[in-house]
């Protein structure tokens, strides 16, 4: 008999944490109290063991995003072009998130029950108030970036991290490697701690799950659901959006756009992966669009590695949904802040497996934006189901960035022809 992987694994203690919660709750309402007392702690345990990697990893990632975005910006025009574009898509996305999913989030009033429970079983330890503009202009640059990690403060930190890693582009070449290689090390490291974490995620999560449901009953499920609906509409909007920016910033016909992507769109909704998708992308790109060799083989391996549409949605998305669950309100500042550092911090999150890069990049966005971050546990447990809408909106928004690039490279074009 085959053990289930990860993602089962975890859903299984989302389940049977929901289950003996609601059980005690309708069956022994006296011995749902003690059994909260217990599992609490226990949850709360394993949410410190993930939040204690997140500092050095969130740096040591923001550092070797730099770095890498500037190397592939030194290799020629078409690379440059491509990473302005690929910034400017994410911070539109991101942007959009942030107008969008609080917008969509304040026409649903959350349960009273389920926001006096989060705020009784899950308190908001390390959160902050909302800062004012004047607070934050003052405090986005770190007197102490020592200090700063230490408080947890992540904007501060990624601000230091930005500025470190561009420092760096200046330093001499055997020096720069071994400091790459060292933050290589670091991250490297810290992911290990996390997938040791993460081990204990079903544990973590069915006493999360218990300590919730045991006491806001089956309105946890509900906003979870909702949670889910929410990712789901999100990356469907982005997804259509890619169609306009197609039409607006590329000059082709959505309709054509559309028909000529579907087969990668295929392959991205079957597989859930941007990586096993890129030979379909691009013979999109190549065949079906008729971009020049030069652009669709330099920018979508780039789009692969650095560039995921999807990616400031959900951590956004995942900050506001706290927020709503908790009854707090997150001000225009404090969005602006959360949307600027989930575009940094997607740069340099490419790579890593789904359940460890959900709580190394969602965890620093709602920290930023000063919410508690004891509800992440929950929604790590269902964050992989909205995956099959997530990768094809990838898939789309890395072919959109292909045709906008293809668009601005007339200097690119080589004597091949769509059908060759």
């Amino acid at each position: 008999m085959r053990w289930p992987g990860a993602t089962a694994r975890v859903l299984l203690g989302l389940a049977a944490g929901a289950l003996v919660g609601l059980s005690l709750a309708h069956w022994l309402p006296a011995t749902a109290g003690t059994a909260v007392a217990i599992a609490q702690p226990i949850g709360k345990l394993w949410l410190s063991g993930l939040q204690m990697t997140v500092v050095p990893l969130v740096l040591s990632l923001v550092i070797l995003g730099v770095a890498t975005a500037s190397d592939a910006a030194a290799s020629g025009r078409v690379a440059r072009r491509a990473m302005v574009v690929f910034i400017a898509l994410l911070s539109l996305f991101a942007a959009y998130a942030a107008i969008v999913a609080p917008l969509v989030l304040s026409m649903v009033p959350p349960s009273e029950a389920l926001t006096a429970t989060l705020r009784g079983t899950l308190p908001a330890a390390g959160g902050v108030a909302a800062p004012g503009l004047a607070d934050w202009i003052g405090s986005v640059v770190p007197s102490n970036a020592i200090m700063a990690a230490a408080q947890g403060a992540m904007l501060p930190v990624v601000v230091f991290a930005l500025f470190f890693g561009f420092a760096l582009t200046r330093v001499q070449e055997d020096r720069r490697a071994q400091i790459i290689g060292f933050c290589h090390g670091i991250s490297d490291t810290m992911i290990v701690i996390v997938r040791w974490m993460l081990l204990a995620a079903p544990i973590g999560v069915f006493a999360l799950v218990l300590a919730v449901c045991a006491q806001a009953g089956i309105g946890v499920i509900g906003a979870l659901a909702g949670y889910i609906a929410l990712q789901c509409g999100m990356y469907l909007g982005a997804t259509l959006i890619c169609y306009v920016l197609v039409a607006v910033l590329a000059r082709q016909s959505p309709l054509a756009f559309a028909k000529a992507i579907l087969p990668a769109q295929v392959v991205a909704a079957s597989t859930q992966s941007s990586l096993a998708s890129l030979p379909a992308m691009v013979e999109s790109a190549r065949f079906r669009l008729g971009h020049p060799r030069a652009v669709a083989a330099l920018v979508l391996p780039m789009a692969v590695t650095l560039f995921r549409i999807t990616s400031p949605i959900q951590y956004i998305v995942a900050a506001c949904f706290v927020a709503w669950a908790y009854g707090i309100d997150v001000n225009a500042v404090t969005l602006a802040a959360g949307a600027a550092l989930a575009v940094v911090i997607s740069l340099g999150s490419i790579g890593l497996p789904g359940q460890v890069s959900f709580m190394a990049t969602v965890m620093p966005v709602t920290q930023s934006m000063g919410l508690p971050i004891e509800p992440l546990g929950l929604l790590l447990a269902v964050d992989t189901i909205p995956d099959v809408f997530a990768t094809t909106g990838n898939v789309t928004g890395d072919l959109t960035a292909t045709s906008i690039v293809a668009r601005q490279s007339p200097d690119a074009r080589d004597v091949d022809a769509p059908g060759d």
